[in-house]
């Protein structure tokens, strides 16, 4: 038996101006069957009793059919074409199973959501205990309103898949970033992405949050270093993770074959003017590739410069002296500071070494290093990514560069 929405039979069906008595008692009798519980009435009744239920209710009237509704609610086993008809109705008709049954199948809430309107899956997204697979449906649409409850419901349930949905989302809806980073899923990786491009309270946050420290890290990694050094650093993976987990930021290499004396020597040079050589130089110095470095010195916000500084250990002078490089107002018409590069003092404050260092070394560990020739032809191609098939360092660097990349290609 097809399960057509039901509003539209309705509309396509003879008016009825008056229901009959016998209509009415018989859509009551037949909702009392396929309300009987098991021990009354045995499967196959109730699926017999539950397909004629559904051939009247498409020419019923709204009323009648929200009564039916009303009585199927409270059940715990549900004939599915009845529910899958009723939840494709029109809102006020399906809402009271939507808000009133927990006992609705995932599958069942999931052709819900493909075959109605935002409204229905706003009302799915308030449910509880939404799951995993049904969470990434209702994300699927990309509605603001629909996701903002998902995030809000406490008893909801995201996977990575969704929640990595939800970053990429963000850069266009700015305003789901705050529910999206109080959800327990949310990994620094995800928040180090998000970061580039937030809001300022949402990077404060992140920066609060999120820059964790990698003592416990160094700490198991310790006899470590010795042995790769041994072997030559050889292993390119072992080189790249002890790379990240290392305290060291500066680039003590790089010291040798840049024209600079030290990377306070390369800061003091840049006051004067940032240019395209000079910022790479900066950053060959901290460690970083230059694409990274080009980022960081582009970002308006300014709070990754201030990352970059207390990473690297520069004093606030040298900070300002990058700022006045980016030719950036340090005070304002007044003599007074400038409150953008005040915020940016602050954040400079407010972060550690150690946890600057974390977020730093990440950005430059999934934004540069992670980018296989096949993610970055899939990013400039438009393809389909498979995301299952990458790394967290290449999910991240997805979910990061795919303007950048796409503008370019």
């Amino acid at each position: 038996m097809s399960e057509t929405s039901l509003s539209e039979a309705f509309e396509r069906a003879q008016p009825q101006p008056v229901a009959s008595k016998s209509r009415v008692a018989l859509l009551k009798r037949l909702a009392d069957v396929v309300s009987l519980p098991g021990s009354r009435v045995n499967a196959f009744e109730r699926a017999v009793t539950a397909d004629l239920l559904v051939d009247m209710l498409r020419e019923a009237a709204p009323e009648e059919r929200r009564r039916v509704a009303r009585r199927l609610a409270g059940l715990s086993e549900l004939p599915a074409s009845l529910v899958r008809v009723l939840l494709r109705d029109q809102l006020d008709v399906a809402d009271v199973l939507l808000k009133e049954c927990p006992f609705i199948s995932d599958s069942d809430l999931m052709d819900c959501a493909r075959h109605t309107n935002e409204n229905h899956r706003y009302l799915i997204a308030q449910r509880r205990g939404v799951s995993e697979v049904l969470s990434e449906t209702l994300i699927e649409f990309e509605e603001p309103k629909v996701i903002e409850a998902l995030l809000r419901n406490d008893t909801s349930r995201l996977s990575n898949a969704a929640i990595e949905a939800v970053v990429g989302l963000t850069r266009f809806a700015s305003g789901l970033a705050p529910a999206l980073l109080k959800r327990p899923e949310l990994r620094p990786s995800h928040a180090y992405v998000l970061f580039w491009w937030a809001e300022r309270d949402v990077r404060r946050t992140i920066l609060q949050r999120f820059a964790v420290s990698r003592e416990i890290l160094q700490y198991a990694a310790g006899d470590v270093f010795p042995i790769a050094a041994s072997e030559g650093w050889q292993d390119p993976l072992t080189r790249k993770a002890l790379q990240f987990i290392e305290r060291r930021q500066r680039n003590r290499a790089a010291i040798e074959k840049s024209p600079y004396d030290s990377l306070e020597a390369a800061v003091t040079d840049a006051q004067y003017g940032l240019t395209p050589e000079i910022a790479d130089e900066i950053s060959y110095l901290c460690g970083l590739k230059p694409m990274i470095g080009a980022k960081i010195f582009a970002d308006p916000g300014g709070e990754p410069l201030a990352v970059l500084c207390k990473s690297t250990g520069l004093p606030k002078p040298a900070l300002r002296a990058l700022w006045r490089g980016l030719r950036r107002p340090e005070t304002g018409s007044d003599g007074s500071p400038d409150p953008h590069f005040a915020y940016v003092l602050t954040v400079y404050d407010m972060i550690a070494v150690d946890p600057a260092q974390t977020v730093l070394k990440y950005w430059n560990w999934s934004l540069s290093s992670a980018l296989t020739p096949a993610l970055i032809r899939s990013i400039s191609e438009g393809e389909e990514v498979e995301t299952d098939e990458y790394s967290v360092a290449q999910r991240s660097a997805l979910l990061a560069l795919h303007h950048e990349l796409s503008r370019s290609a």
